[in-house]
């Protein structure tokens, strides 16, 4: 075989794939699409093709203010929780990965061996604690777990990044009168935006899709986070099915909006380090 008709079917092979994968994984996404439209009784009887009429039902149930004020209950608690993770495992990274000081890789294996513990072995702890400090059943206590939860991941990400910046960068920063903070502040964190974006966008998952200490943690409807919001749609006799999967879609477009404004960086931060020269 010619090189260059073996070259057409290697390409025609990887583009199949792809084509392939894309299907694959975006199939999801367009069945919400597709009966999000439709109605429970059309739902029912044709799951799998076009809605013959457009329904805009769902949407009305989703755009309720009260199911507006979950996404908003979710949105508060994602971008506060992501915000302070970044900030303290970031300086917690700086420290483990450019300075040396008695103890640093006991305490940093004790840290990231919090990765290890299931969540839901934490959850009467958790409910006991935020209880005697009263702020169970409130969103500022709800914040509390979810950033304990992510730190240990995040500092283990950072603290690989933070390692392959060149010390010659901070030790020109040094000399020319920058300080500790400066250099965390001046050279690592704008050197390290692959690895932060890598952080914000796999925390911001966690915690927005994040139902088991919602549930245990909040009872009143008006500090509901999305997830249990969905919950709304069961009914103690019937489910409204086209109604829960508007809800999932409406409730997937920001994940889905913030790792296509960071997916360059996410992918790069995934994959550093796995090739050098």
């Amino acid at each position: 075989m010619e090189p260059k008709l073996k070259r057409l079917f290697i390409k025609i092979g990887l583009y199949t794939a792809c084509l392939l994968i894309l299907i694959i994984t975006g199939f999801p996404f367009i069945f919400l699409l597709i009966n999000s439209f439709k109605d429970m009784p059309e739902y029912l009887t044709n799951i799998w093709s076009l809605p013959g009429k457009i329904f805009l039902g769902n949407y009305q149930k989703v755009f309720r203010p009260d199911f507006l004020r979950y996404f908003i209950n979710s949105a508060m608690v994602s971008a506060a929780s992501v915000f302070l993770i970044v900030l303290s495992a970031s300086m917690i990274s700086f420290a483990f990965a450019k300075m040396q000081f008695r103890g640093a890789k006991v305490l940093y294996f004790m840290i990231i061996a919090g990765m290890m513990i299931p969540v839901h072995t934490t959850l009467i702890p958790t409910f006991t604690l935020l209880s005697s400090l009263h702020l169970n059943d409130s969103l500022v206590g709800l914040c509390g777990p979810y950033i304990s939860y992510n730190i240990p991941v995040a500092v283990f990400i950072l603290t690989q990044f933070f390692k392959e910046i060149p010390k010659e960068i901070e030790d020109a920063a040094v000399i020319d009168g920058c300080s500790t903070i400066g250099v965390f502040r001046k050279i690592v964190l704008p050197l390290s935006g692959a690895g932060l974006s890598t952080v914000i966008v796999y925390t911001f998952l966690n915690i927005w899709n994040e139902f088991i200490n919602a549930n245990v943690l909040i009872n009143t409807t008006s500090k509901k986070t999305l997830p249990l919001g969905i919950r709304e749609f069961y009914g103690f006799q019937t489910v409204n099915i086209p109604a829960i999967l508007t809800a999932i879609l409406v409730g997937s477009l920001p994940v889905i909006i913030l790792y296509f404004c960071a997916q360059e960086k996410v992918v790069n931060g995934l994959t550093q380090g796995a090739v050098k020269g």
